[in-house]
């Protein structure tokens, strides 16, 4: 779980700081330097160019930018993707006493949660972050962010079944949206899918292949839109890069970038 997450004493006590300490804390420069860049015209705040000193910001509402690309408060969002191994639940705290994800997050600084969930049979990529705008957009069925899986079921179906799946299903008396799936393998007994969806109801995939006839014996996610989950092991995470975060934010039409 980790300590909560660090913020400057002047940001806690009133939301607001002074522009050229955010700067320099938030590691863009000195506090010299950000001087010289604010007088240069180079910051913004909420879109509007700053050029005298004692301005005063709440970099948790406002949008401060140098150059035109968003800076970010230091040691306060955080983003990372888990491997998450099969039988273990996406939960912070579990009243059953079961083991949830959150064991595998030693040495995080700040309070994550995760963003949507896998049930407890499911593997794969798993989103953690306290970032609140970005968690909500990526959860919210309005913009339809993409996630990508790997799913072997028992049996083998045919393209009459898979079309009727791409072109949505009834489940519980909703239609799923459209959706993609290829096949990317067989065995004897066995097939295995890539299905990419664009909405997240609960145990969505393994309902879909129920209503079809199919077991589904594994399902691994791979993909939550433009982050991959790569070559990153079961039970291992890693923290997202500044360009993936960029583009995971974009994704959701969260503008602004890292400095």
């Amino acid at each position: 779980m980790g300590d909560a997450p660090y913020q400057p004493d002047e940001i806690r006590e009133s939301g607001l700081i002074r522009l050229q300490k955010f700067l320099a804390e938030a590691g863009v420069s000195s506090r010299r330097a950000s001087e010289t860049l604010i007088r240069a015209g180079r910051v913004s705040v909420d879109g509007a160019v700053i050029r005298e000193m004692g301005v005063k910001v709440d970099p948790s509402r406002q949008v401060v930018a140098v150059d035109g690309k968003r800076v970010f408060p230091a040691g306060v969002l955080v983003h990372l993707i888990l491997h998450k191994p099969r039988g273990v639940v996406t939960t912070v705290r579990d009243p059953q006493r079961r083991d949830t994800v959150m064991r595998f997050l030693s040495g995080i600084r700040g309070r994550v949660y995760p963003v949507g969930r896998l049930d407890k049979e499911s593997e794969g990529l798993l989103f953690f972050t306290n970032d609140g705008p970005l968690a909500h957009r990526l959860i919210h069925p309005r913009f339809k962010v993409e996630k990508e899986y790997v799913v072997t079921v028992a049996g083998h179906p045919g393209r009459e079944d898979i079309r009727r799946l791409e072109a949505g299903i009834v489940i519980h008396g909703k239609t799923t949206l459209p959706c993609k799936i290829w096949v990317t393998g067989k065995t004897a007994t066995g097939t295995i899918l890539n299905v990419v969806l664009r909405e997240g109801r609960k145990r969505q995939i393994r309902e879909m292949f129920s209503a079809m006839g199919f077991r589904v014996d594994r399902l691994v996610r791979i993909r939550l839109g433009p982050i991959q989950i790569g070559g990153l092991q079961p039970g291992r995470w890693r923290r997202l890069s500044g360009d993936e975060v960029d583009a995971l934010r974009k994704a959701v039409g969260l503008a602004g970038t890292r400095v």
